[in-house]
């Protein structure tokens, strides 16, 4: 059954298929017509931006698996003869391998951009915890991937991070010997996280196609955080967002053309062009950027088994966000309180990040520790006190009165 629809077929063949299959009508009305907030600013594109990351990934991924060996003895020399022997196999790799950053830093800003504007908040509790479970696979999808060019730093960084699971009591060998496929990271480990980092994007998509489908039961959310009260808030998505989000992607394709094309290698290691060599042990061995800042909060612990938890549920507190943040106002927009601890808690996230690259000595260990401390406090303490203690300003009656209210101010006369 079609179901209720706005589209009607202008051919034989679109009524033909129609009746079959409603995929044009589907698609009429919860894409190119779905209504959407007018007030939507460009951190919204990122949704977008990230969709066709996802696509280049897949795309790249594919061609790059017709010509890669997954084998210990061979994995490290496929990947130089793809550099060198396959026609643009340079082009595919330096996309693929700079392609997973630029899917994090679109999802880090996709996600503060979440965070501030309060959409977790309900009804979108189940969207927000889809995000976070998108998050998960796609850290897990890179992890395995950034295995698979079997240099130093592949080979060390599998065997600290998977080692990490032998601290959890009573199951945790069992699990590093299954995670391993053996006693050792070897060939059956390579084996194993190929065929994972083969299967995880589409399971990826699979689970952001139901992000997309829990983002159309409640609709946006938008700046003001006001929900929509009626038909003049909304604009159809197209064109008004198509043609957006189309200039965003087309400028953020500028920055990731930079770093394919003048800095490749920029963002990954360079001890990793050494094959891997279980008797070389690097002096420093730091995960990916995107890892750091959960890398610096395990290292902060003391205890192995503590900095273990502490990273995942650095991870997993965001599962709970929504019922952590007790104000009844969405956006960052009208709390002035937490617009300025939001700021403190991303300057934090970055300066984790900074603390994750360097050595576990000295002052590094000290302030990873009070950051670590802030960041599960923010959660913890700080979201809760404010939504008790905090005075907002007042919202706006609807999203079109805060629509009209910011072009009356920038058309008022000068005094």
């Amino acid at each position: 059954m079609a179901g209720h629809s706005s589209y009607t077929p202008k051919t034989a063949i679109e009524k033909w298929l129609h009746e079959r299959l409603p995929i044009v009508a589907f698609a009429k009305d919860h894409a190119l017509d779905f209504p959407t907030p007018k007030n939507l600013n460009y951190w919204w594109t990122f949704g977008g931006i990230l969709a066709v990351m996802l696509v280049v990934q897949i795309i790249t991924g594919i061609v790059l698996v017709m010509h890669y060996t997954p084998h210990v003895d061979m994995a490290f020399n496929s990947v130089e003869q793809i550099m060198r022997d396959v026609n643009y196999g340079w082009l595919i790799r330096y996309m693929h391998a700079n392609g997973a950053s630029m899917f994090f830093i679109a999802v880090y800003i996709h996600m503060f951009r979440g965070m501030y504007y309060g959409s977790y908040k309900a009804p979108r509790e189940v969207l927000w915890i889809l995000g976070v479970v998108i998050y998960l696979i796609m850290m897990a999808t890179a992890f395995m991937g950034y295995v698979l060019p079997w240099g130093q730093m592949s080979f060390w960084g599998a065997k600290v991070i998977t080692n990490l699971f032998s601290a959890i009591p009573f199951f945790g060998d069992a699990i590093t010997t299954w995670l391993w496929g053996g006693y050792a990271v070897d060939n059956p480990t390579l084996n194993r996280f190929f065929s994972l980092h083969y299967l995880l994007p589409f399971v990826l998509a699979a689970v952001i196609g139901l992000h997309l489908w829990a983002l159309h039961v409640p609709g946006n959310n938008n700046p003001t955080g006001v929900s929509v009260k009626s038909g003049q808030d909304t604009v159809p998505f197209h064109p008004y967002y198509t043609m957006k989000d189309a200039f965003a992607i087309a400028v953020f394709f500028l920055f990731f053309a930079f770093w394919i094309f003048y800095q490749p290698n920029y963002l990954g290691h360079a001890i990793n062009y050494e094959p891997a060599n279980p008797l070389v042990t690097p002096a420093h061995i730091v995960p990916e950027w995107y890892y750091l800042p959960f890398y610096a909060i395990l290292r902060a612990i003391p205890s192995k088994l503590g900095g273990v938890i502490a990273m995942f549920g650095s991870i997993l507190i965001l599962f709970v966000l929504p019922w952590l943040d007790t104000s009844k106002v969405r956006s960052g927009t009208y709390r002035p309180i937490f617009k300025g601890f939001f700021w403190i808690f991303a300057i934090v996230c970055v300066a984790l990040g900074y603390l994750g690259s360097k050595p576990p000595e000295g002052a590094y260990v000290i302030w990873g520790r009070i950051l670590t401390a802030y960041y599960f406090a923010h959660f913890i303490v700080i979201l809760p006190l404010l939504g008790l203690l905090e005075s907002p300003k007042p919202l706006p009656a609807s999203i079109s009165d805060a629509v009209l209210s910011k072009k009356s101010k920038k058309l008022a006369p000068a005094e």
